[in-house]
């Protein structure tokens, strides 16, 4: 649906993503003042937009799989512990270039993925739930008892360079970040859009009548599972080199957790969703972190350092606030802005 007044006039108007003169302003003022953000923001909301990105990144993989195909995992973090370790070894053991290494830990990730995801997409729902849980417990035992990922002291990950320009701090690992998240995302949001988008629709919202339609189910199982692995081994080599470390404790089980929560929150099926959704839950921890000082002294039973208890019980209340009022998440809310937009001033 248009804003009234506008038509299309081919087929290549139709299918475009940006149809309207006024989003395609809006989408390149939006991107000169994200590019531009860490000249005129400080240091800490560049460090914030950073993990943002990574997160967002992973958290785009997880909404291929999980909000389009339909298939439950809980295995996101484990695939980026996988391109996060493999991007360390490649650079920091191997000597290899970081821009080498990023792609090829994403494809490590993937390929992994599909060799432990090969026999649980031959189950369903809880089972298929259970299953990715099981992964991220081998990858977690892996990480530290395997030689070659530095056990419990973890490893280094050099910073990307360019010659003699090393991208060593959070401003210009800001031009590396974020570029690779909005290509991510714009490669997400065609997928959405392609024959296989629609086949992992279809998968989800009946995979009996998919496999009717001559849909091969298991194929595309496979394949949405290899791209969100994918998805989480770059986001996973970022993570080591933005942090120039990469540690067992990055890659907890309760990160998992909040990842689907993100989707909860910002709309299972979305690609904005998942912009929505992360947003809110990295607001709602900054909100807690500085609530939490003023918390510990009017409440001192809190004990002195209450964030931690504080951000799993807002998690908690906030996942179960939208099953019960907003089961669609905010990406509802902003279908319904876009048209009440679009049908302006035919409000009727």
């Amino acid at each position: 649906m248009l804003p009234c007044g506008t038509a299309n006039e081919t087929f290549g108007e139709d299918i475009a993503v940006i149809r309207t003169r006024l989003q395609w302003l809006l989408t390149i003022v939006g991107c000169v003042l994200l590019l531009t953000f860490p000249l005129f923001t400080s240091h800490y909301l560049t460090s914030l937009v950073n993990k943002l990105s990574i997160t967002i990144i992973a958290v785009l993989g997880l909404q291929l799989v999980m909000g389009y195909c339909g298939l439950i995992s809980f295995g996101q973090v484990a695939f980026m512990a996988i391109g996060a370790y493999s991007s360390a070894i490649l650079t920091n053991t191997l000597g290899w270039s970081f821009w080498i290494a990023l792609p090829l830990s994403g494809l490590i990730a993937g390929l992994v993925g599909l060799v432990g995801g090969a026999p649980s997409l031959r189950i369903t729902g809880f089972y298929l739930a259970l299953a990715t849980l099981a992964i991220h417990q081998i990858v977690a035992w892996l990480m530290v008892h395997l030689p070659i990922t530095g056990g419990v002291a973890g490893l280094h990950a050099p910073a990307p360079a360019i010659g003699n320009f090393a991208f060593n701090s959070e401003e210009r690992m800001f031009y590396i970040i974020v570029p690779v998240m909005l290509l991510m995302t714009y490669f997400a949001k065609n997928l959405t859009r392609h024959r296989i988008g629609r086949a992992f629709v279809a998968i989800r919202d009946n995979d009996v009548a998919a496999e009717v339609m001559g849909i091969n189910l298991y194929f595309y199982k496979l394949l949405a599972f290899f791209i969100a692995c994918f998805y989480a081994g770059i986001a996973g080599s970022l993570l080591a080199h933005w942090t120039m470390v990469v540690h067992p404790e990055q890659f907890m089980v309760t990160n998992a957790l909040y990842f689907v929560g993100m989707l909860i929150v910002g709309g299972l099926g979305s690609i904005a969703g998942v912009f929505f959704g992360t947003l809110f839950f990295s607001l709602l921890d900054e909100g807690v972190m500085l609530a939490s000082p003023a918390l510990a002294q009017v409440f001192p039973a809190l004990g002195t350092h209450p964030a931690a208890a504080l951000g799993v019980s807002a998690f908690g209340l906030v996942i179960t606030l939208f099953l019960i009022f907003e089961p669609k998440g905010l990406a509802q809310r902003w279908e319904i802005f876009k048209t009440s937009y679009r049908v302006y001033p035919f409000a009727y």
